[in-house]
């Protein structure tokens, strides 16, 4: 129902002003504009007939369902079906009703056309009134922009803008050579986003928007450094996954932030496989009340699982976690379990009762150099002798796949952290066997915003005016996004058939004093107002983290983002020699644990300083 309110009468009059304009004109066109006065009193008797009927057709199609200042092609399209149904329907009534004036069947014609003309023209006349586009190249209030990108989504934004006090774009800058020197919207593609610099300094320009929403994020990366290089104050458009989902508008704008220069491409899952291995099963996730834990548990909450359950050992983190799901998926059968991966009883009995048949086991200690110092031991015993645990109750009650969550600190070591999450891996790699359970390994380096990682620092830090704390000018780390972690953790328990550690493509290093310097340029601060101060290597880490060790290549996967690693295989007697080890009611100082790790992990060469 189309709702009365003075605009919709307006331009409903508008169009049956229009509709008798076009009528006469057509009359008068039809006689060389000499129009006798036999046919000027048919025109007037027809006319009195014509315009209500094309006033209804016009009604009756929805022309007046939008707004004429976002007339676009479909209200175009819509005003072409109401004008011909009109026309065709003219002859149909004037025959109907017996009108005894005979309209010229040229002027049956030439209507149309005119009306067309004159009702599409005004509608899109006054959308580029209201848009400033009459006079958008003398256009002086604003603040000059350039725009880097010249698809669609820097077409719109142009569009959008240009309703705006606020901005003023002078160009649009793009990589595609056969775009240079042609007008988008009016507005001129200037050249290459190398160009920046020159074009910036040309036309006055102190802030950039980067508007690639589809593009890769290597590209976006790129236009964002240009921008920081430049010294421009850059913008970024939304994310094309919001723009497709509707969550915002093109014309959105927001800063740029550490996931857009850090960020990467969507992973493509198999949706069906995944759906085939979650949903309607029992699914456990140890951890779950971690940065990657929890996050698995969002994922798999995606594939409606028979139940889900949560395994975690900190009260709050569990509880963290059974807040936000029982606010968002009340429909989703969950199971909120306190305890300690150590504890077989606790094990037996959750897994008795739910009989899971897919475990992810994301529970561990993980800060390198806590557990460099006075906490060794406790490590081994969580992160290897809690693996074994969870694996052989894993095994007792029948599950189908086992996956555990590893690290590229695991890859020739040089911390305890590293070292006992090798020998965990080499632990489900022991327990591999022929039928039954599938153990996966899945390895990979630093998640953006996890508990511990740099990132949480350096805005505490940024926040108390510094100084940005980094161990080493040459330090680098891989770095990706929880939830692209927590998907390709799915995706190689998916694929796995058993005894592989797979390997995420983490992409390129980072280097942390560039991150820094990043996180103080977009907190809106130079390293002048916050200083990075250079604290040297803390105990265990390395200026570098491998994703391979020496011994081991890896082989490729259906996945782009995954490959298997070949790692060294372990036997059963060594398995049983190990497990009684960790299970020993024994505490060693940090010093022993080393050396005890190093004889279990031969390519672990520990730091006997710290």
């Amino acid at each position: 129902m189309i709702k009365l309110n003075p605009r919709t009468l307006l331009a409903l009059l508008h169009d049956l002003v229009a509709a008798a304009f076009a009528w006469g004109a057509a009359y008068l066109l039809r006689f060389n504009f000499e129009l006798p006065l036999d046919f000027e009193a048919e025109m007037l008797r027809t006319m009195a007939w014509v315009v209500p009927l094309q006033g209804a057709v016009f009604w009756a199609s929805g022309l007046y369902r939008g707004l004429w200042r976002y007339a676009s092609v479909a209200d175009l399209r819509r005003i072409f079906l109401a004008v011909f149904a009109g026309a065709m329907l003219i002859p149909v009534v004037l025959w109907m009703f017996r009108i005894s004036a005979v309209a010229p069947r040229s002027v049956l014609v030439i209507d149309p056309v005119l009306l067309l003309l004159i009702m599409g023209g005004s509608r899109f006349i006054y959308r580029l009134w209201r848009e400033q586009g009459l006079y958008r190249n003398i256009k002086l209030g604003g603040e000059p922009v350039l725009v880097l990108g010249a698809d669609d989504a820097a077409v719109n934004l142009s569009r959008e803008l240009a309703r705006s006090d606020a901005w003023r774009i002078v160009g649009f800058l793009d990589d595609d050579a056969d775009k240079h020197g042609r007008l988008l919207n009016g507005i001129k593609v200037l050249g290459a986003l190398d160009e920046l610099p020159q074009w910036a300094t040309q036309m006055g320009v102190t802030q950039a928007i980067v508007a690639m929403p589809s593009g890769s994020h290597q590209a976006r990366r790129r236009a964002i450094k240009l921008c920081n290089q430049a010294d421009l104050k850059v913008l970024t458009v939304p994310s094309f996954d919001d723009l497709l989902d509707g969550r915002v508008a093109i014309s959105q704008l927001r800063a740029v932030e550490l996931d857009d220069l850090l960020g990467r491409d969507p992973v493509q899952l198999d949706d069906a496989g995944l759906h085939g291995l979650i949903s309607g099963k029992a699914v456990l996730v140890t951890g779950a009340g971690g940065s990657i834990g929890s996050e698995l548990c969002r994922q798999i909450a995606r594939f409606d699982p028979g139940v889900l359950m949560l395994f975690e050992q900190n009260e709050f983190a569990l509880y963290t976690i059974e807040q936000e799901l029982r606010m968002t998926r009340l429909d989703l059968p969950c199971e909120f379990l306190i305890g300690d991966v150590r504890d077989r009883a606790r094990l037996d009995e959750v897994m008795g009762k739910h009989r899971p048949a897919v475990v992810f086991h994301a529970a561990a200690y993980k800060h390198v150099p806590l557990m460099e110092q006075r906490n060794a031991w406790q490590a081994v015993r969580n992160n290897v002798l809690g693996t074994c645990c969870v694996a052989y109750a894993a095994q007792r009650s029948g599950v189908e796949r086992f996956v555990l969550i590893s690290t590229d600190k695991a890859v020739n070591p040089t911390n305890v952290m590293g070292a006992s999450k090798r020998l965990a891996e080499m632990v489900c790699q022991g327990l591999q066997q022929a039928e039954g359970t599938r153990f996966v390994m899945v390895r990979f380096g630093n998640v953006l915003g996890s508990t511990g990682s740099v990132i949480p620092k350096f805005r505490e830090q940024i926040a108390q005016g510094g100084p940005v704390t980094v161990t080493h000018p040459e330090i680098t780390r891989y770095f990706m996004s929880i939830p692209e972690a927590a998907q390709l953790v799915l995706q190689a328990g998916l694929m796995g058939s058993g005894g592989e550690i797979f390997v995420l493509d983490m992409g390129e290093p980072v280097k942390i004093a560039d991150l820094a310097r990043d996180m103080i340029r977009l907190s809106g601060f130079s390293e002048d107002d916050i200083r990075i101060e250079f604290t040297g290597l803390r105990p265990g880490e390395k200026l570098y983290e491998e994703l391979l060790s020496d011994n081991e290549h890896t082989l490729p996967t259906p996945h782009p983002k995954l490959r298997i690693a070949r790692a060294q295989g372990v036997n059963v007697d060594w398995l049983q020699e190990l497990l009684s080890f960790v299970s020993a009611h024994i505490v060693l100082d940090d010093a022993e644990a080393k050396r005890t790790l190093a004889q279990w992990v031969p390519e672990y060469v520990p730091d006997m300083t710290a």
